[in-house]
């Protein structure tokens, strides 16, 4: 009597076209076994909490994107405890791809609510229009948005989606190779995959790289050896007598089997302390590089601080126009403390600006109650409040270092806010308005005494290269500096020579008349005269020149502060002026950072007037004839303003697609990553197919096509018993298929008398059985609606069946050598011993009832 568990066919009839009624098998069914059969319930605990583990470091590299907040904690790991228990199912029902993809999108979408849009979910967990249109959009656009924010990116479901839905992914994948392959070796692509996405998705600044490396390589080859070892223990069948099995596993031979077991945990040892000695000595050489890359850095940032006017070209205005004018009201600004514009490093001979790529991109600001730009060490946070009255342009007054930044605009819209972390500098696109408000938490570093930077060097920052500096700057700079031979004592000199030989002055009435502007013009005759007289732009700009020309790395910084002697310095609310208008150098320093000089003298600094001139008797005006007129020029071609507008909109256009293009394939990237596994089983499928009718002697590949036959119907659902015979298959491919009946019956007949009849066919013979084998399975393929066939292509179920037996045919024959070797080696025990025996009664060897040497004694 079989048992209900085992294979089964039942009997049918057909008729045939004339009537004749033929008996047929149907297709054999096998029952679903859960995948977690033979593994027991430690084994497959233990394989979710290592893959937990182990998704969970991965998760840990998006710390940097989301800086304190714990929130992307509870995306990233809900999401692989959500895909383990997806996988978990999937494999104790044995889940086809179709459902296991729709089961974790109907998860993605429910769970994703609490996990991914806590804020846009009713009551952090029910979900909302805002929530779902969130995670919807999120699969396409998050991956761009957690890019293009600056850090930390904020807990919207705008970003958070990242790590929900790529640990969701990873984990799923993961899990279902665990559990549904027998070598758990592949299970380690998907949790690499999820490192790599945590890093290319996150910042410069890695987040415990040598604690999260080594885990990562201890863990996974402890597990991957434990699993090994498992797997070799689970294949010694239960029924074997003692001895019969090789290397100990069997308790036949207790001190070999104890012998083999150290040496296995010894060899284990080893690997886990070879795995992590390469980690500890890799990590550092890995870490310590500064221009660490990740996809944050390739995108091209969406504000180009070149596109935006120089703050300092208006310092004569503030000087003149707005002097007595209100510009803001700053609440709680500390005493001798500074409210900044602008950070500028870049000239090109005209202005000074703000550089991109040295000073860091201006980024879209993600969570504004969380900036954490900068070094803030020995620094405390002050909050200050802004009040804008007359003050409008696109930099937002503020000090460094902001730890937050919160804005209220007068008309109650919400503008993007961006900010460079690098300079202390943030940008309103469509400028600072009158009545706007905003606060700022504020980090005001520590004043730093000259005497601590005594043998301080220079920072390693990197500076942009300026351009078009005028040819005074070297000289000058070369005789100012001297013999000053420290870092501190250069940069001092260049202070103190303008501070005690410059000469002050605004340039406005009644004072002494002096040019604005700090272009080449205006530095060269700024050096050049009798006397030295500017006001804070052009010493501030002087002072910067000439340190970069000497390879000092200096800034200058442009923004407002009161009298330091005056009664509004330190008090609690001061009304800032024109007259307030500032600009001094910064200076890196290793381990101080940017450290502020002042090289403007004071204000009681004024210039000599200038020497009197003869009066001289003015002659009498003379009228002058007009001059003839002049032909008008004519432009070359390709200079007209024709030529010109039609270039520019060329230019415009190919811009517009570079752009559009580009947020494609940013979009793009998520899908490239779902259809991976698609397109490396259509590239598998290829290639078998190709080796199929190409590789091996001619039976060999008319065997392959039969085999191609059975593969794409066991991708469209049929099930094949592959004990059956080919005539056997063929009867149930055509109940399966009625369409490619004539053509199925012609191929399982055509094989059979080709690969049992006597020689090898012809390649004449080989070609005209794989057309057959074609049109068969374009028979198959009609038979089916146009997703099954989709589906079928694929469709992973006929390459793991090949694997299956494979693995099969590999067991079988370890199982056949190792019995013969055994009953070679019982044979030659037995010859021993028979010899043996009769050598010791030759020589008179006592009977065994004495006890003087009995013949089981060599065994």
């Amino acid at each position: 009597m079989s048992s209900p568990n085992a294979e089964s066919a039942t009997a049918g009839r057909r008729r045939q076209p004339n009537g004749t009624a033929v008996k047929t098998k149907t297709a054999t069914v096998k029952p679903r076994v859960s995948a977690f059969a033979g593994r027991g319930a430690f084994g497959s605990w233990l394989d979710a909490g290592v893959l937990f583990v182990l998704l969970g470091l991965a998760v840990l590299g998006f710390a940097p994107s989301f800086g304190n907040d714990p929130r992307y904690l509870v995306a990233g790991l809900g999401g692989v405890l959500l895909g383990l228990v997806l996988a978990a199912a999937g494999a104790h029902w044995r889940l086809g791809l179709v459902i296991m993809v729709a089961l974790s999108f109907v998860a993605y979408m429910l769970l994703g609510n609490p996990l991914a849009a806590p804020q846009e979910s009713l009551l952090g967990f029910i979900p909302t229009g805002q929530s779902l249109r969130g995670l919807l959009l999120g699969i396409v656009f998050s991956w761009k948005q957690l890019l293009t924010i600056a850090a930390p990116v904020g807990s919207s479901v705008d970003v958070l989606v990242v790590p929900f839905l790529s640990a969701l992914f990873t984990s799923v994948v993961a899990g279902t190779l665990a559990w549904r392959l027998r070598r758990p070796y592949w299970t380690m692509l998907p949790v690499l995959a999820l490192f790599i996405v945590s890093i290319a998705f996150g910042t410069s600044e890695a987040f415990l790289p040598f604690i999260r490396g080594a885990l990562l390589g201890i863990g996974g080859v402890a597990w991957l050896a434990y699993r090994r070892e498992a797997a070799q223990h689970s294949t010694v069948p239960k029924n074997l007598t003692q001895g019969a099995v090789p290397n100990g596993l069997v308790s036949g031979n207790p001190a070999a089997t104890k012998a083999d077991r150290n040496r296995r945990l010894l060899a284990g040892a080893v690997v886990v302390l070879l795995a992590g000695g390469v980690t500890v000595a890799a990590t550092p050489a890995l870490t310590q590089a500064d221009d660490r890359q990740v996809l944050r850095d390739a995108v091209i940032p969406p504000l180009d601080p070149h596109n935006l006017p120089s703050p300092l070209t208006d310092f004569r205005r503030y000087l003149d126009t707005d002097k007595d004018k209100v510009l803001f009201t700053v609440n709680g600004l500390p005493k001798d403390a500074r409210v900044r514009l602008a950070a500028l490093d870049d000239y090109d001979g005209i202005v000074f600006n703000v550089d991109g790529p040295s000073s860091g991109a201006f980024a879209p600001i993600g969570d504004p109650k969380a900036l954490n730009n900068g070094d803030t060490t020995g620094a405390n946070t002050t909050d200050l409040s802004f009040t804008v009255q007359d003050y409008s342009g696109v930099y937002i007054p503020d000090a460094r270092v902001a730890r937050s930044l919160q804005y209220q605009q007068a008309n109650g819209q919400q503008s993007p806010l961006y900010l460079n972390g690098e300079s202390d500098t943030a940008v309103k696109l469509d400028g600072v308005q009158s009545g706007d408000k905003y606060s700022v938490a504020v980090a005001f570093p520590e004043k730093v005494d000259p005497k601590q930077l005594t043998d301080v060097s220079f920072g390693n920052v990197t500076m942009p290269k300026l351009e078009n500096v005028p040819q005074v700057i070297s000289a000058k700079a070369n005789d100012i500096i001297g013999d000053a031979s420290t870092p501190i004592e250069k940069i001092n000199a260049l202070v103190n020579y303008f501070r005690q030989a410059g000469k002050y002055s605004t340039g406005v009435s009644p004072q002494v008349p002096s040019l604005s502007g700090h272009g080449a013009a205006r530095i060269t005759s700024f050096l050049s005269g009798k006397q030295i007289v500017g006001n804070d732009e052009q010493y501030a700009v002087t002072t910067a020149l000439m340190a970069n020309h000497l390879g000092i790395p200096a800034r200058v910084v442009m923004g407002f502060y009161p009298d330091p002697k005056g009664a509004g310095n330190g008090a609690n609310s001061l009304e800032i002026k024109g007259q307030d208008v500032h600009a001094w150098v910064e200076v890196n320093f290793q381990g101080f950072g940017w450290v502020p000089f002042d090289p403007t003298p004071d204000k009681d600094h004024v210039p000599n007037p200038p020497d009197p001139q003869n009066a001289s008797s003015p002659k009498p005006q003379v009228l002058q004839p007009p001059p003839p007129p002049q032909e008008q020029a004519e432009l070359p071609p390709d200079s007209s303003p024709e030529a010109l507008d039609s270039d520019q909109k060329k230019t415009d256009f190919w811009a517009v697609i570079w752009q559009i293009l580009s947020i494609i394939g940013i979009a793009a990237i998520p899908l490239v990553i779902l259809a991976i596994p698609f397109i490396v089983i259509a590239l598998l499928k290829r290639r078998r197919r190709k080796k199929r009718f190409s590789e091996g002697d001619p039976a060999q590949r008319v065997g392959g096509g039969w085999s191609e036959m059975l593969s794409l119907a066991t991708d469209l659902g049929a099930a094949v018993n592959p004990k059956q015979t080919r005539r056997e298959t063929a009867s149930t491919l055509v109940e399966a298929f009625p369409s490619a009946q004539p053509t199925t019956t012609a191929l399982a007949e055509r094989a059979d008398s080709v690969i049992f009849g006597a020689g090898q066919p012809s390649e004449q013979e080989v070609t005209r059985f794989w057309a057959i084998v074609d049109d068969s399975l374009k028979e198959m393929n009609s038979s089916v609606s146009r997703w099954h066939r989709f589906r079928a292509r694929f469709s992973p179920r006929s390459l793991l069946s090949d694997a299956g037996v494979a693995l099969a045919v590999r067991s079988s024959a370890s199982t056949v050598k190792g019995a013969t070797a055994r009953r070679s080696g019982a044979a030659q025990q037995d010859e021993t011993l028979q010899f043996g025996v009769q050598s010791n009664n030759s020589a008179g060897t006592a009977p065994d009832n004495q006890g003087t040497g009995h013949p089981g004694e060599g065994e």
